[in-house]
């Protein structure tokens, strides 16, 4: 399993109207191939920032399949307003587990 770590700073106020989208959105993500999770953490120290964590099946699967979809197009739509600059994005996937 890939987790993407997407690290986004909204402008400040938007918090709430950027929620609301990802909310809205969660249909997106959920219907995507490979994706078996979403999860978005609000930083506590930092008003402004966030974590969003989508768990993928491969890598393929979200740079490929989503990134290149319609869908893709559409959560953009909802959310990438609120962005107060480009979302750092990372995959991840477990090495050590307890």
């Amino acid at each position: 399993m890939i987790r993407e770590m997407a690290h986004i700073t909204v402008k400040p106020g938007t918090q709430p109207d950027f929620e609301a989208g990802v909310r809205k959105a969660l249909p997106l993500f959920h219907r995507a191939r490979g994706c078996k999770r979403v999860e978005l953490h609000h930083i506590i120290e930092k008003p402004e920032q966030y974590v969003l964590m989508v768990y993928w099946e491969t890598l393929d699967d979200h740079m490929v399949h989503f990134r290149q979809s319609e869908d893709f197009q559409a959560w953009r739509g909802l959310v990438g307003g609120f962005f107060e600059k480009a979302p750092e994005v990372v995959h991840s996937e477990v090495t050590i587990e307890e």
